[in-house]
């Protein structure tokens, strides 16, 4: 499985000749990251204009143009010691 470069919510602009007029209409944010298919990561984005979303694939992005978000979170692992769960935290009704 191939790791995806980019996540939910990056805007990204496509290659030339993928169906676009301008420049200012490729660019798109990113709706959902897809499982990869034949090799490739797949996305789906929605481009402003637009009331629907489409599939591209990495070989449609153009990297040298697009962003990445710079405060991606990371999953943090409990601490040594620690568990997943919190009972304190739990509500219990009567």
């Amino acid at each position: 499985m191939r790791v995806a470069r980019y996540a939910i919510g990056d805007r990204v602009v496509l290659k030339s000749g993928s169906g676009m007029r301008t420049a200012a209409e490729a660019v798109c944010r990113i709706a959902a990251v897809l499982p990869a298919a034949y090799g490739q990561n797949q996305y789906r984005v929605r481009y402003e204009n637009e009331t629907f979303e489409r599939r591209i694939v990495d070989t449609d992005i153009d990297p040298e143009r697009s962003e990445r978000a710079t405060h991606r979170e990371e999953a943090s692992a409990p601490g040594k010691g620690s568990s997943w769960l919190n009972p304190a935290s739990m509500k219990i009704g009567k």
